[in-house]
């Protein structure tokens, strides 16, 4: 089978030019990228015109919730990767807190064998770092690997153990895989439901202390130091977390971060009452919106290159668990289908991101921190691409989604760099283009 994709444009680099879009031409040949160059004159059994799209490699999340197994309700792996392909994606992260948790090498099989035959996205699991989430006792990191796990992480909870953290992120180092972080000292965020400012008082709602975030990143990037652990954290959120990052960089520790969009565009002075006096839930999750400062500081450290990549943290919950007061709602927003709009219309077409620094935090970077060969329009490589409509303006809404899950708080947002056709291992997955 061969596929031939005419007449799109892409980043000057992928053609060794200069130039920040090319034209340029991609043949598909079972599976494989075959060729890409600026024009092809080559046969094809199908031919799909462009029109000027930008073609780029599918794109790659550092972590998403699928809830498979155990809260098929919210999210199972079949809806999760029709959401991803929706978004451009065709490689995902995804994360252990699940029921049962992914700590046995037998349920990260079963994923991966479920995984192959819904055959819509690659959906890469990661291992709980200790059994059931709870902090004390270690899995088998090698056995884990073996089984087929990218990295290892307790998100959704975080080591609360300075002990247990050390002693695993030195046996983790053996594996060569990388610890994930959901940096938050429990006994400082003390079951919080906001970021811990003006609006939590104003509300009279618990509030999660920013401190409680970049205590535990600095433990993490000071282990890394000692262990030589490559520590990467999970959606920073903080002004604190990032000097700590930042100072963990110039040491030289093996030490990488991720932002998500509602980080970057929102604070808890955004949060909009979903009726008087209530705060819409729509718009909770952990780590929480924070203050105006801290989110300049992402933007900053995004600039900066202080934060190295993109994850939309995509925790889908049922809009029954959402309806309810937000200190009883469920944490976590969708954003598989929002976040390459998002950063495109709020960041390159501002200016604040170059084009090519974007697409890279969504697909070489991710790859590189799991060892992955994707990410590329290499020749060889998996034909993992998708086409992206720079120009027509659309607006975000969650009704249309494909995800089980309908939380995000940008609903209604106008946004350019729509998704338009996504290629999964040479398969259309994902399809508006014609």
């Amino acid at each position: 089978m061969r596929t031939l994709i005419k007449n799109a444009k892409t980043l000057g680099k992928y053609l060794g030019k200069n130039d920040e879009l090319v034209e340029a031409e991609l043949l598909i040949e079972n599976g494989k990228i075959k060729k890409l160059t600026s024009q092809i004159f080559d046969e094809a059994d199908q031919v799909i015109e462009a029109s000027g799209k930008l073609l780029l490699p599918g794109l790659i999340d550092p972590q998403v919730h699928f809830r498979e197994p155990g809260q098929e309700y919210k999210e199972d792996l079949e809806s999760g990767s029709k959401s991803a392909a929706r978004g451009g994606f065709t490689t995902v992260i995804c994360m252990p807190n699940t029921n049962p948790t992914t700590d046995e090498p037998e349920i990260i099989k079963k994923i991966n064998q479920r995984v192959k035959e819904i055959g819509l996205c690659r959906v890469l699991p990661t291992a709980a770092v200790t059994k059931g989430l709870m902090g004390s006792e270690l899995t088998d990191y090698q056995a884990l690997k073996e089984a087929g796990t990218v990295a290892f992480t307790d998100d959704g909870k975080g080591v609360q153990s300075d002990e247990v953290m050390l002693k695993a992120m030195s046996e983790i180092a053996k594996t060569g895989l990388p610890l994930l972080d959901h940096s938050e000292d429990e006994s400082l965020s003390l079951g919080g439901s906001i970021h811990k400012g003006e609006i939590s008082q104003k509300y009279n709602i618990p509030g999660i202390d920013h401190i409680s975030e970049a205590a535990h990143v600095a433990r993490g990037c000071e282990y890394a130091g000692k262990t030589g652990c490559h520590f990467h954290v999970l959606h920073v959120s903080t002004k604190a977390s990032l000097d700590y990052i930042k100072e963990a960089k110039e040491k030289g520790w093996p030490v990488t971060a991720e932002v998500s969009p509602h980080h970057l565009l929102l604070c808890d002075e955004d949060i909009p009452e979903r009726e008087p006096g209530k705060l819409d839930p729509n718009w909770k999750m952990n780590p929480p919106l924070r203050s105006k400062s801290d989110r300049a500081a992402c933007v900053e450290a995004l600039e900066s290159g202080v934060i190295d990549m993109i994850a939309t943290d995509h925790a889908p919950h049922s809009t029954e668990e959402k309806a309810r007061e937000i200190t009883k709602a469920p944490f976590g927003i969708v954003g598989l289908e929002t976040s390459f709009p998002l950063i495109y219309t709020y960041f390159v077409k501002t200016g604040i991101l170059s084009l090519e620094r974007a697409v890279d935090m969504m697909t070489t970077i991710p790859a590189k921190l799991f060892h992955l060969p994707y990410g590329t329009l290499n020749e060889g490589a998996s034909a993992d691409v998708t086409l992206v409509d720079l120009e027509s303006e659309e607006i975000i809404n969650s009704s249309n989604f494909l995800s089980k899950g309908k939380n995000t708080p940008f609903n209604g947002r106008k946004v350019k760099g729509n998704p338009k056709l996504t290629i999964f291992s040479g398969k259309i997955v994902f399809n508006e283009l014609f």
